[in-house]
């Protein structure tokens, strides 16, 4: 089957686009979908939807402050949204501006640091390479100057809240611009309840870039190129899986950042290799998993690559029928919104 974006598009009200989170970080719904079968459940619900031996494995990423307003030498406004440190003095970013710098002009950002455009990067060149031309590194000028990059659906600049609220309660390895957003449901309650029942936990890191929000520029999604993203998976969360594995567990993926780590490094037999990589890998109907049983993501923009993974993941005409339940039933979409729970397609379940 050759599939467009379009087989990928849906109708979305406007007024499910979630602008601000729910009150309580577990207090989001849950729609739990096992094939055709869809369940309407509550966030806080999921540890009866868990049994002891399972396995979570969570990205630990941490969002930094990577936007940034200022001038270009010209004198023209320009916006710097980053999408990653390379090293303390160089980076990759996208710019807006009415026109692209040249390669070699300079920069101010935030009325404090210059940086200097050195030349196109990327796997369409679109992204732009930056190095300081001052002293000074990055990541404090960061942390010091920039801005909590939100998603461009969600309309109002980043406040107080969203400064604790757009960060899941493990983040701890900085570097993603964007949230691994499955994450944000849990709090410490929720984790301690799943403790005391047997669920384990591991951690791994992929840094989210911003791509993550760049539109699907060709028809066919075969003709698709993802960008690259760094992760790291430790030993630790590799030793859980093989024991979860051999005790009869299931390994559930929070988000889909840590399904495409974990996917990105498993062999045929479904272990997993330990180390740091970097992963385009571009998940589609057809795509055989190896490692991941179960998966907690939010709802997906529409002809976007991440509902093509859950699609993938889940059965195509099971997310459709989902996704159309969702929007009847007024669940809350995007990063600020609801939550599912999807049983990997061919897998039977014996958690519903």
């Amino acid at each position: 089957m050759s599939l467009t974006v379009d087989d990928f598009d849906f109708s979305l009200p406007p007024e499910l686009i979630a602008q601000h989170p729910a009150p309580e970080r577990s207090g989001s719904r849950l729609l739990h979908v096992c094939g055709d079968r869809k369940f309407d459940r509550r966030f806080d619900q999921l540890p009866e939807l868990l049994k002891a031996g399972d396995l979570l494995v969570f990205n630990d990423t941490r969002v930094i402050k990577a936007r940034f307003f200022g001038r270009k030498d010209s004198g023209g406004q320009v916006e710097i949204m980053l999408e990653r440190i390379v090293d303390a003095t160089h980076a990759i970013c996208q710019i807006r501006a009415s026109k692209a710098p040249k390669a070699g002009s300079t920069m101010r950002l935030a009325d404090a640091f210059t940086v200097r455009m050195t030349g196109r990067t990327g796997a369409d060149n679109d992204f732009f390479a930056l190095e300081l031309a001052e002293a000074g590194d990055f990541w404090t000028l960061a942390e010091q100057y920039g801005k909590l990059p939100l998603p461009p659906y969600i309309e109002h600049p980043a406040e107080g809240a969203d400064e604790t609220r757009y960060q899941t309660i493990y983040a701890r390895q900085p570097g993603a611009v964007a949230a691994p957003t499955a994450g944000l449901h849990f709090d410490e309650a929720m984790l301690a309840a799943l403790r005391a029942q047997g669920v384990n936990t591991a951690f791994l890191t992929l840094h989210v870039g911003a791509g993550t929000y760049r539109p699907m520029r060709v028809e066919k999604i075969a003709e698709h190129r993802m960008h690259s993203e760094r992760f790291d998976i430790p030993p630790a969360a590799v030793d859980a899986i093989a024991a979860t594995r051999a005790g009869g567990g299931r390994v559930v993926a929070v988000g889909t950042t840590s399904l495409r780590a974990l996917e990105s490094a498993g062999n045929e037999d479904g272990t997993v290799r330990a180390g740091s990589a970097e992963t385009s890998i571009f998940i589609t109907p057809g795509y055989r998993f190896k490692v991941v049983d179960r998966l907690i993501t939010n709802f997906h923009l529409p002809k976007s690559t991440l509902l093509m993974l859950v699609s993938a993941f889940a059965g195509y005409d099971n997310i459709r029928s989902a996704y159309a339940h969702a929007v009847a039933e007024r669940y809350r979409f995007f990063s600020y919104g609801d939550a599912m729970l999807l049983e990997r397609t061919g897998r039977p379940s014996d958690a519903i």
